[in-house]
């Protein structure tokens, strides 16, 4: 069974290089956890807009899962709606 890969977004924020790093990995992955760290939201509302802006910047082919802290992103082959 393959490793999911597992990224850590901190006190920058959600930042150019952050969307980059996250394309670059679903060239070669399905499935990616995000851990939104305390110093990059104040609380859980500010979590689920971090959570759609990045989705959106990544395209229509990928669809995430907020539970807690803990976004869980996954790429289709085909487009969501």
């Amino acid at each position: 069974m393959k490793q999911i890969k597992k990224l850590q977004l901190g006190k920058n924020g959600l930042s150019d290089t952050f969307i980059e790093q996250v394309k670059s990995i679903f060239e070669n992955e399905k499935l990616v956890k995000v851990s939104i760290l305390k110093s990059a939201c104040r609380d859980k509302s500010e979590a689920e807009k971090i959570a759609k802006k990045l989705v959106e910047s990544l395209g229509p082919k990928y669809s995430y899962k907020l539970v807690g802290y803990v976004m869980t992103i996954i790429k289709y082959r085909k487009m969501q709606r």
